[in-house]
């Protein structure tokens, strides 16, 4: 037996025969043309098919991976009229009289080192889409398309890398997984395999060696680890895991792509939370209807130093991109309590819970804030963002939040930078004072999300975090449960939606009662999805209303 270890970009147990993707064979050569002018019409006949099979593609896209993912293809036939990349192609037809596989060979080749040698990661990966559409346009200038996978059953698929179209265009009843050699957990492909629910590891490396064909291999996506030849102890071991993750994905597909409606007719969101962006390929999977809670702390917890505007617009847009017009909503920085980060300097408190964090710090720190709205606002522009902002105690807060927000647009709009000028704002319900002035903070903003961990211990004067105290933690308390249905009346009364995000959202106790109060959206971590979905659809809220509500 041999291990192999790579990157895992999409979770899920794959065993099967291992087979590698066949490329159209032969090398381009160089060869003298006469006739310029046909040749460089040679090239640009190619190229315009070559963008309507790109079209094409994304219209396959589209329906198997939605707008935000099928994109990648409008970019590409965007990179093929690209003015740098054509007139580099007819200048060496013209002034080398060279023919045209030749010519977009080299600016293929170019234009991809030249990417590959930036420092911007998200850009380093755009080499592989240079390559890939030069390819496509060689291909369809030698006559020599057929390409791909060859094989009659579902096999492991093992590539040097996979370009996005060419991922696209798998029978995925064919494949059980796919490793490559190289890619990035950035890439597209890397997008569209979890957008596809495919097994995948990737930068395994040299090691994955083509004499590895037809053999026998079990695939880890969760872990990166790819088994070739296993022993009987550990192809035994897998076969269970695989069995118990099918099990599991066999109650996703009775539910995937049903509503979560209730016997009377009553529709709720269920949405996902997440506490980072490797947590998105879990909500797809899980079949979410958006992100109801994107924690975007983890990007100031797991560095050194303040997320620069570039790195956290690099994250916001990969969810956008990768969640394909479903919303996401994302709080800003909610630091401080019991998340503490040495580069902040915060000052030591006697109570953090009650102290400085969250939105307090944005409002007196605003080149903190206003870095990552610009980020926000830019990822608006490739999905359906929505900002939230935790701890609001008071309306002044949200004026002032506006207003810092109208000046980030300004700046933006100046630039000519795009954004989705319609972005919802909302706020967190998580402190009785905003539970009790809903009314008032319902009239500026766009929707309401209950975050009942942090309203729990203020409501019930227990702090969470200190287990001496935790007998007194009361998460049903009546009095918690009518601020909920105080907010959740105002924000209808004010044409706004209202969600929650807490660990509350999960608690099959209380869904009726949620349900009840006329909740719009709950907000759950992605393995409570399902289990959600099946009680909503077991109530009947017409029956239980009075009662439920009558209990707080």
């Amino acid at each position: 037996m041999e291990t192999l270890q790579g990157k895992g970009v999409f979770g899920g147990i794959a065993i099967g025969e291992i087979a590698f993707y066949k490329r159209a064979e032969g090398q381009v050569q160089r060869k003298r043309v006469e006739d310029i002018k046909s040749e460089i019409l040679r090239f640009e006949t190619a190229k315009e098919k070559a963008i309507d099979q790109l079209g094409e593609l994304y219209e396959k896209a589209v329906q198997e991976v939605g707008e935000g993912n099928a994109m990648i293809f409008q970019v590409h036939q965007m990179m093929l009229d690209d003015l740098d990349y054509v007139e580099a192609i007819t200048n060496l037809i013209t002034t080398q009289q060279v023919n045209g596989e030749y010519a977009v060979a080299v600016t293929g080749d170019n234009f991809s080192q030249m990417f590959a040698s930036m420092e911007d990661e998200y850009m380093r990966a755009r080499a592989a889409d240079v390559k890939d559409i030069s390819e496509r346009v060689i291909a369809i200038l030698s006559g020599n398309e057929n390409s791909g996978l060859v094989t009659d059953k579902p096999v492991i698929l093992a590539a040097d890398d996979l370009a996005p179209s060419e991922t696209v265009q798998l029978e995925k009843d064919k494949v059980l997984s796919f490793i490559t050699r190289g890619g990035s957990t950035n890439s597209h492909t890397a997008i569209l395999a979890r957008t596809m629910n495919i097994p995948a590891v990737i930068g395994v490396g040299d090691g994955l060696s083509e004499e590895y064909e037809g053999k026998l291999g079990i695939v880890d996506g969760a872990e990166g680890v790819i088994y070739i030849d296993p022993d009987e102890e550990t192809l035994t071991k897998y076969k269970e895991k695989q069995k118990e993750y099918q099990d599991r994905l066999a109650l996703l597909q009775q539910l995937k792509g049903e509503e979560n409606i209730t016997l009377d007719g009553q529709k709720i969101k269920v949405y996902a939370n997440i506490g980072n962006a490797s947590d998105i390929g879990a909500v797809m999977q899980n079949d979410a209807g958006g992100i109801g809670l994107f924690r975007s702390e983890f990007l100031y917890l797991e560095s050194d130093h303040f997320p620069t505007e570039e790195e956290q617009f690099k994250v916001y847009r990969y969810a956008a991109e990768t969640m394909a017009g479903k919303m996401v909503v994302i709080r800003t920085l909610d630091i401080g309590a019991d998340k503490q980060i040495d580069y902040f300097h915060l000052p030591k408190e006697e109570n953090p819970a009650l102290g400085y964090r969250a939105i307090r710090i944005c409002l007196t720190q605003h080149d903190i804030f206003q870095t990552q709205l610009r980020a926000l606002f830019r990822a608006s522009a490739f999905g359906n963002i929505a900002i939230m902002f935790p701890m609001i105690v008071a309306v002044e807060e949200v004026l002032e939040i506006k207003e810092i927000v109208e000046k980030v647009k300004a700046e933006l709009d100046e630039a000519g930078i795009p954004y989705n000028k319609k972005t919802q704002l909302g706020i967190m319900i998580e402190t009785p004072a905003a539970a009790i002035i809903s009314d008032d903070l319902a009239k500026e903003v766009d929707f309401f999300s209950v975050g009942t961990n942090d309203l729990t211990q203020y409501t019930t004067a227990v702090d969470r975090q200190n287990a001496n105290v935790d007998k007194f933690y009361y998460p049903h308390h009546k009095a918690l449960l009518r601020l909920i249905k105080m907010a959740a009346d105002n924000a209808h009364k004010n044409g706004i939606w209202i969600g929650i995000c807490g660990e509350l959202g999960a608690d099959t106790e209380l869904t009726e009662i949620f349900l009840s109060m006329g909740i719009d959206e709950l907000s759950v971590s992605p393995a409570c999805i399902l289990p959600l979905r099946k009680k909503i659809r077991e109530i009947d809220v017409s029956k239980v209303k009075d009662e439920k509500l009558s209990q707080i």
